[in-house]
């Protein structure tokens, strides 16, 4: 029996103006976990694509089982055991999740699709993952958490002898991602070789038994997880050593800029309120499910609201949809970046300059082209992202440097409150790094930042009070210096409101 089921050696690849893999090679062995880790851009997901038939690499050699294969295609890959569970889902969401499952592969009885099997099946490995889903449900009224995992079914249904996983715990509970190390153990002692994708380091001290690292398209180093600390780890990622993890930067709060009070929008926003100071990073905690994403899209006009009042410099305002709140100075970037924050198929120039049609075009309706050049570049320039032109679609950026276009667009307007929800998920370490500094910018500027995560480190390394949210519900505030994530949780998981005096005296 061959040592390696994977081997891929001398990868080259490169894309207009970029050059994403130099001279790359990675091996992976049946029965292990492989740990591929690296900043945006390094490459990972270049490679992981070509090994799963997406990309066709310039020059090298790849072995599956020990057959080199050329012309690898996504058919051909599957064929051969190789599975992968995106970064970005790929889910049909009008579909159900049988359907979803066993897309291209569907069942059927005397040229008939057999809707009645695929549910079978499809419950048989939902209930083998543990997984808590009718496989009859349409997958776009799904949670992005539940997504998460019918994306790691249907990987899981082939048979898998190679599974890549590419951020799976992303948008996953602490619950779902303790059922998915289950699994990966599971699949690990059945001799499945998997390479895992993360920004959370600290998982891999549960499942990694290796660690590749790569950095500008090229590898760095491969060693046992045994023999490296997380502080090499993260040198040989970013090149540097990171000295502050959290940067926190300390300014005096201001006057009260914004107010929410009695807030109702659906069963996941109830009486919410709370208030906003100038120069202030207000965090929003909470289990996923607690109500902190409709709460801020309820805000932002991006869903309907029930009742309640939201005041802007003592003035109440109305915001029925997303561009009252624009115009008002209340911006968004949202949770899924692809799905709310972006236009794939578009070029960052264009991505940037949607937002702010109103600032760029003269009373006639044309475009000032030689101000929108000035606001595209001084955007990218003010975030260092990294892109061989403005021209380039958004889509084909890196997770860390589409996140960035997100915020950038919002920096070229004259914004009062800057809202994130969850703007870390699935960036690098170093990214993660950039996106609290220009919190903290906005922050020293004056401007009201709120801060939605489920990293309950981040939220208490960066915010300057803390909400806690629970079906719903605010159940408790915070300052920062009496901030525990152990008082977190209890408030994050109690229906009642407990609201921290101190916090608001």
């Amino acid at each position: 029996m061959q040592e390696y089921i994977v081997e891929m050696e001398h990868i080259y690849k490169t894309f207009p103006g970029v050059n994403a893999l130099d001279d790359v090679s990675l091996n992976l062995k049946a029965g292990e976990v492989l740990a591929l880790l690296g900043e945006n851009g390094a490459g990972k997901s270049t490679l992981v694509k070509i090994l799963s038939g997406v990309y066709t690499p310039d020059s090298g050699d790849v072995r599956i089982l020990g057959q080199k294969v050329d012309n690898l295609t996504p058919k051909k890959a599957q064929e051969l055991g190789v599975a992968i569970i995106h970064q970005e889902l790929n889910m049909c969401p009008h579909l159900t999740v049988a359907e979803n499952i066993f897309l291209g592969r569907e069942m059927s009885q005397k040229g008939i699709l057999s809707s009645r099997e695929m549910n079978r099946r499809a419950k048989a490995i939902l209930e083998k993952l543990n997984i808590d889903i009718s496989p009859d449900t349409i997958v776009g009224d799904l949670a992005v958490s539940k997504q998460q995992m019918v994306e790691i079914a249907k990987a899981l249904s082939i048979n898998s002898k190679i599974l890549i996983m590419d951020e799976p715990t992303s948008a996953l509970t602490s619950k779902e991602i303790d059922d998915l190390f289950k699994i990966i153990r599971k699949l690990k002692s059945e001799g499945c070789g998997i390479i895992y994708i993360s920004h959370r380091l600290e998982e891999l001290q549960h499942i990694a038994d290796r660690v590749m690292i790569m950095r500008d398209g090229k590898h760095i180093i491969t060693k046992n997880f045994s023999d490296i600390t997380m502080p090499e780890i993260i040198t040989y990622m970013v090149g540097r050593e990171i000295k502050q993890k959290f940067p926190r930067v300390v300014t005096d709060r201001g006057e009260k800029i914004f107010e929410v009070k009695n807030l109702n929008a659906g069963r996941m926003v109830r009486n919410v309120s709370f208030e906003l100071y100038e120069g202030e990073i207000l965090g929003i905690a909470g289990l996923m499910g607690a109500g902190r994403t409709e709460t801020t899209r309820a805000i932002f006009g991006a869903e309907p609201k029930e009742s309640g009042e939201i005041i802007l410099h003592g003035k109440t305002i109305t915001i029925d949809r997303p561009m009252d709140a624009i115009k008002a100075g209340i911006v968004l970037v949202p949770e899924d970046r692809k799905k709310d924050g972006l236009c794939t198929e578009l070029s960052v120039r264009e991505n940037i300059a949607l937002p702010n049609l109103d600032i760029l075009c003269n009373k006639q309706g044309v475009v000032d082209f030689q101000k929108e050049k000035s606001i595209v570049d001084k955007a990218i320039n003010d975030l260092s992202i990294k892109l061989p032109s403005p021209e380039v679609n958004a889509g084909s950026l890196s997770g860390g440097n589409q996140q960035k276009v997100v915020v950038s667009k919002w920096l070229a307007r004259n914004s009062h409150v800057v809202i994130f929800d969850e703007p870390t998920r699935g960036i690098d370490v170093a990214a993660k790094v950039e996106i609290y500094n220009i919190m903290n910018d906005l922050k020293q500027q004056g401007i009201g930042v709120i801060f939605v995560s489920s990293e309950m480190p981040e939220i208490m390394g960066i915010s300057d009070r803390i909400l806690v949210m629970c079906d719903g519900r605010i159940t408790g505030e915070l300052n920062i210096e009496d901030a525990t994530q152990n008082l977190i949780l209890e408030y994050a998981t109690k229906f009642e409101t407990k609201i921290n005096n101190a916090a608001t005296a």
